[in-house]
């Protein structure tokens, strides 16, 4: 059985509103021909002549007074559906957005967007969590409303990115030790005792091979899986910690920096969504925020 032709609900709610072909024919404008087809296909499909000769006009039969009120508010629903979504009232949203964030961004730039949902939306919550890897099923599958990160070949082709901001790795030592006076130089750096930052738990990294080219190698005394644990280890110890500048500037404070003295390429982090969600003016507004945020965080702020 072939499925019925949902046109038809407009048809009926247009004929059942104005009890008469012409009239209904008028306002879609249909010819009266055309119209009087139509009515014959729904009383084929709906089983009841609907409509019935009383005089020089049409009345409704009991059916048709029954699915009068149904079919308006039918009708009515997916006209809203289909038109553009009304303008955002910020002040009544009340929705929780998941936003998946790379190890220390969320504590650089979290507490600014904590204040402008506070100011704008009071009623919408964020919920950050940890970002374990760069699989973008939790984007698909819609458990996660935004991330960031590196675009990479993980990534699924679908995922929208936008760049955000450029980033490179720095090391970072407590203060007073012995990296934060004089050159730095490939041998000094190299001849520390090293934080490995993993989340798969690997044994070497760029730095390592940036290293290995110059002919070094590095002590690695732990591996860790993020960067806030290997900036506290490095806040209590002599070891040496290697980390995203930008990402991690608030976990850095009272630490001592420097860039790198082996070639390591900048990266770009971006924010990443769902396509299904390019249009919800909620989720756009959290974007822009995102956006705004990192602009006036990091854009013309050199980095070193």
């Amino acid at each position: 059985m072939s499925p019925p032709d949902l046109n038809l609900l407009v048809t009926l709610d247009v004929l059942l509103t104005e009890g008469s072909v012409a009239r209904a024919a008028r306002r879609l404008r249909l010819s009266p021909s055309a119209m009087s087809r139509a009515l014959a296909r729904l009383r084929e499909t709906t089983g009841d002549p609907l409509l019935v000769r009383a005089g020089r006009g049409l009345v409704p039969t009991p059916r048709a007074i029954e699915l009068r009120e149904r079919v308006g508010r039918l009708v009515e629903e997916a006209q809203g559906v289909l038109r553009p979504a009304d303008t955002l009232d910020l002040t009544r949203l009340t929705r929780t957005f998941t936003l998946r964030a790379g190890d220390g961004l969320a504590e650089t730039i979290g507490p600014d967007l904590m204040a402008r949902l506070g100011r704008e939306a009071p009623g919408a919550r964020l919920r950050f969590v940890v970002k374990a890897d760069k699989d973008s099923a939790p984007l698909r599958d819609g458990s996660v409303d935004l991330e960031t990160g590196v675009v990479g070949k993980a990534m699924g082709p679908e995922v929208r990115a936008l760049a955000l901001f450029q980033d490179r790795f720095v090391g970072v030592v407590c203060q007073g030790h012995p990296l934060s006076l004089g050159e730095m130089t490939p041998a000094r750096y190299a001849a520390g005792r090293h934080i490995l930052v993993s989340r798969r738990g690997l044994e070497k990294g760029p730095v390592d091979e940036a290293l290995e080219a110059l002919g070094l190698e590095r002590e690695i005394a732990t591996i860790v899986g993020g960067f806030s644990t290997a900036l506290a280890l490095a806040r209590g110890s002599d070891l040496i910690a290697t980390v995203p500048e930008r990402h991690t500037g608030s976990l850095r404070a009272g630490l001592d920096s420097f860039p790198l003295p082996v070639p390591m390429p900048a990266f770009t982090v971006s924010l990443l969504w769902h396509p299904r969600l390019d249009a919800d003016t909620a989720h756009r507004w959290l974007r822009g925020c995102v956006r705004e945020i990192c602009a006036a965080r990091f854009q013309g702020l050199p980095m070193g």
